[in-house]
């Protein structure tokens, strides 16, 4: 596919291409992002649990992607270098963070990963079987 190789945007989270996706609205107004009733990606508000290191400030950006397990969150913050982190609010729950001003630190096709593995950790088992046959992974 064209493009997946670009850097990401915030934009793109807004085109999920997902299947019997809902948006709901959180407090403040943000996008929360749900199939069959259960979110899978949201936009935070700030937070006192999720601040700049040197000012203090919370940060406005933080957006939420569930993930399919604790060793796929662990993955995903463990290297330092990787845009995505957890807050001990998120100790025990399924997601990682990942603040909008980084996005572009990953490719258009690893935030759809992302997106597919947060949609596909929360849809219903048929749903998401049927969304795996109709997608198979790639061979290689």
């Amino acid at each position: 596919m064209p493009g997946e190789d670009r850097p990401a945007r915030v934009e793109d989270v807004h085109d999920l291409g997902m299947p019997h996706v809902t948006v709901e609205r959180a407090s403040g107004g943000n996008p929360v992002y749900q199939v069959g009733g259960k979110s899978f990606v949201f936009f935070r508000n700030p937070r006192p649990d999720a601040v700049d290191p040197e000012t203090g400030e919370r940060y406005p950006d933080v957006i939420v992607f569930w993930v399919p397990s604790e060793s796929d969150k662990q993955a995903l913050v463990q290297d330092e270098a990787s845009p995505f982190f957890t807050t001990p609010h998120f100790n025990g729950h399924r997601s990682v963070l990942l603040r909008g001003s980084r996005i572009g630190e990953l490719t258009l096709r690893e935030l759809t990963e992302v997106v597919q593995d947060a949609w596909l950790s929360r849809a219903s088992r048929r749903r998401a079987e049927a969304w795996l046959r109709e997608h198979p992974a790639p061979q290689g």
